[in-house]
């Protein structure tokens, strides 16, 4: 493939140090997540565990951990990758698997999703995502004329399907949908013809009914969202509780550490409905910034992509920015109500350690495609 090649002062100050401003705001927003896990379950914690910093220093722990890995990885050739892309996908795999091994799995709320060696455990569908970039990466970069036929994305699709039967099977309906919208976007930024996306996008779409009808717990979750008020005390319940923390929130907020649903009126308040909270505090005001900081984030990360001289860094770039993209809409779209309810943590910032752990190793390697991007600035490709 040919790439046009454009020079961009903007992005090439300093270059070889990679893009400075991209990492700073990850661990701006990751830092700020430490203090909303702490506000937002403090009283949960302390009522649950006898001590209100429980969650608060398992996110901090996350956090260093996380920035051990991020900084690791920043300096790191990422190109030596190139070779880990089945693995990866294996691994994957044998992750997903592995959550229904008696013994192993963890199950917390009637979902299979964690894999516990005594007190510690990992999510499995979050180290998937990422396992699914490295290996679409690999295989279009090692033959980028396959993206040119229905034929030659199959192999993705399968990769894709076979992460997303494994997810659905614990289940898991968000990150399934996650982990789809991903692959679809995946797809179409490595420039697969429109007879195939269509292809690929229309039988998906009409799949996305059959899951929800095939589960009776989803059937209610539609119900609740379409009229959350006609079950109140049940599967209403959270996503009422989440409006009245986002209209409790007004223009400036009500002020850090001053949200009144986390006193267990809002379930999940310190992981999937923390933006609840942070809008009660902040206001609207602050989910603004919030939501400029994740955007520059994204914004940020295509550009690296864009930067990238060769296709592999471009599909990895895209790829990582995209889940942390697709994740953050799903997110923000649950709390307020604009989709049905399901449960996916807010990346960098929501309780859990797997997800913060494994979104900051992929920062890591996107700002590592930077520092390798040179002073030639990509900002497109043709066939």
């Amino acid at each position: 493939m040919k790439r046009n090649r454009v020079h961009t002062p903007w992005l090439t100050k300093g270059a070889g140090k990679g893009d400075l401003l991209f990492l700073f705001a990850v661990l701006i927003l990751a830092a700020y997540g430490v203090v909303c896990v702490y506000s937002a379950s403090y009283y949960n914690a302390e009522v649950q565990y006898g001590d209100g910093a429980y969650f608060f220093k398992k996110q901090l722990i996350g956090f260093l951990i996380g920035l051990v890995a991020m900084v690791g990885i920043a300096f790191l050739d990422y190109r030596k990758l190139q070779n880990f892309g089945i693995p990866a996908l294996i691994l994957s795999a044998v992750l997903l698997a592995l959550v229904f091994v008696p013994g192993l799995g963890k199950t917390s709320y009637g979902a299979t999703r964690w894999i516990g060696f005594g007190a510690f455990t990992i999510q499995p569908s979050e180290i998937a995502k990422y396992g699914f970039v490295l290996f679409t990466a690999w295989y279009f970069a090692s033959d980028p004329a396959r993206m040119r036929t229905f034929v030659g994305v199959l192999p993705v699709l399968g990769a894709g399907g076979l992460l997303c039967v494994l997810i659905m099977l614990e289940p898991n309906m968000s990150v399934t949908m996650c982990v789809g919208a991903i692959m679809v976007g995946m797809i179409f930024l490595g420039g697969v013809s429109k007879k195939a996306l269509a292809a690929i996008c229309v039988p998906a779409l009409l799949l996305v009914p059959v899951l929800i009808a095939a589960e009776p717990y989803r059937l209610q979750r539609l119900s609740a969202f379409v009229n959350p008020w006609a079950s109140p005390k049940e599967e209403g319940y959270q996503l009422i509780q989440s409006l009245y923390a986002l209209g409790n929130g007004k223009f400036f907020g009500t002020g850090l550490f001053r949200s009144r649903q986390k006193y267990r009126f809002l379930p999940f308040s310190e992981s999937d409905f923390i933006l609840s909270v942070i809008a009660e505090e902040t206001g609207y005001l602050g989910i603004l910034l919030l939501f400029a900081l994740i955007g520059f984030i994204v914004w940020r990360g295509f550009c690296i992509a864009n930067a990238c001289d060769n296709f592999y860094g471009y599909m990895l770039a895209s790829g990582i920015t995209l889940a942390f993209a697709v994740q953050s809409a799903l997110n923000a779209l649950v709390v307020s109500g604009c989709i049905p309810p399901t449960g996916l943590p807010l990346p960098l910032v929501s309780a859990g350690n797997t997800s913060l752990i494994v979104t900051m190793a992929g920062m890591g390697l996107v700002y590592a495609i930077s520092r390798h991007n040179g002073k030639s600035k990509i900002i497109g490709y043709t066939k």
